[in-house]
């Protein structure tokens, strides 16, 4: 819509072909028709466009409206985040994932000390030189070397040859070693005898070995290696131990025992063969080589016989170990040197006798025999009137 102008006239459209025209026109110079009734009757108020209302302020008055404005607003947000009832939405928290470090710990392993053994040397023996000896024999008495004695003496050459009676050795002592650890695994004999059922009896009187044998079905050597017997001899109140698992079941063969290998000749050392001892030998002592491990009833028989003519007299022990000293008591009573013939024999116990001492018999072949003189008393002196 244009805005009037006050310079130019007011124009009116004609009824009949809408020509413009002038306020004060009473005829239409197109189609001729009369307008100046028409003027007449429908003489209005000119149209105008609607126009927004218009507010004027003064410039003070709209800072003083602005301020206002700010003010209500700043009183709003305060209420807004401090009441508790507000209906402000709280924004939506996204949880993020935090990794957690993993905290490895790795075990520090200390090892355990190992107690090495440190075997002491044992002070050295002193001995006195007697009559008839010789390195070897000291060496072979006392289980040593005969470099090891000439090494810790000086008072004796290399060969060891300028020994003399009386004089003062020492004779050094073999190293101790220490006994094997023992292990958490058994040996095969005795996991036999752990996992064996076993029961205890009580000897009673009139109680044999065979008679307890029978009466378990056990047989008597199954009953002395289970219970360390080195005979069949038991006493009342003894406790045995009777292996159930080595019952002989009823009608089974009896198993034949095998017999162990007889043993070599045992090897003679001293006394050399022909030594001679005199007045100052209260004793002899006779030694010989091991055979072996000797078992729970095998021993060694040592047989002196004294062959001086008329003599007739013989001497037979059995002991376990390498040497046998002859007693004073088996020494000539007479003033004459005797000769004297020794041997050696491994033996093994058959039995018992009714006194109750062991029946031996023999378990090798027989040494050499050797043969040493002893002389008996010293002669009485008649005196002189």
């Amino acid at each position: 819509m244009t805005p009037d102008k006050p310079n130019q006239p007011t124009t009116r459209l004609c009824p009949t072909c809408g020509t413009r025209l002038s306020e004060k026109a009473t005829r239409c110079p197109v189609c001729g028709a009369n307008v100046a009734v028409a003027a007449s009757h429908n003489a209005s108020k000119p149209v105008q466009g609607t126009r927004m209302p218009e507010i004027t302020l003064s410039l003070p008055a709209a800072f003083g409206l602005l301020a206002l404005l700010l003010t209500i607003g700043a009183v709003i947000v305060y209420f807004l985040l401090h009441n508790p009832g507000s209906a402000a939405v709280d924004p939506t928290q996204t949880a993020t994932t935090t990794a957690t470090p993993t905290i490895t710990i790795t075990p520090t392993i200390t090892a355990t000390p190992t107690i090495e053994y440190t075997a002491t040397p044992l002070p050295p023996v002193d001995y006195k030189v007697g009559e008839g000896d010789s390195c070897i024999s000291i060496a072979a008495f006392f289980n040593v070397s005969v470099r090891s004695i000439v090494t810790m003496n000086n008072s004796i050459n290399s060969t060891c040859s300028n020994l003399t009676v009386g004089m003062m050795l020492k004779i050094p002592q073999p190293t101790p070693t220490p006994s094997p650890q023992p292990t958490a695994t058994l040996g095969a004999a005795d996991a036999t005898k752990a996992a064996c059922k076993t029961v205890e009896y009580t000897v009673k009187e009139n109680d044999s070995l065979s008679t307890i044998a029978a009466n378990y079905a056990v047989s008597i050597t199954v009953l002395k290696e289970w219970n360390g017997l080195v005979n069949d001899n038991v006493y009342s109140g003894t406790t045995l131990e009777i292996p159930l698992c080595k019952q002989v079941q009823p009608n089974a063969p009896t198993p034949t025992p095998t017999s162990p290998p007889p043993y070599a000749a045992p090897n003679l050392l001293l006394p050399a063969d022909g030594a001679p001892f005199t007045l100052a030998s209260d004793t002899v002592t006779l030694q010989w080589a091991s055979v072996g491990t000797l078992r729970s009833n095998e021993a060694y028989a040592v047989t002196v016989e004294d062959v001086t003519e008329a003599a007739g007299r013989k001497l037979v022990e059995y002991v376990t170990d390498t040497k046998f000293i002859v007693p004073v008591s088996f020494r000539p009573t007479d003033t004459q040197p005797h000769v004297m013939r020794w041997s050696v024999m491994a033996v093994r116990q058959t039995g018992t006798t009714k006194d109750g001492e062991p029946m031996w018999s023999p378990a090798g072949a027989p040494s050499i025999q050797r043969v040493f003189t002893w002389v008996g008393v010293t002669p009485a002196t008649t005196p002189t009137p």
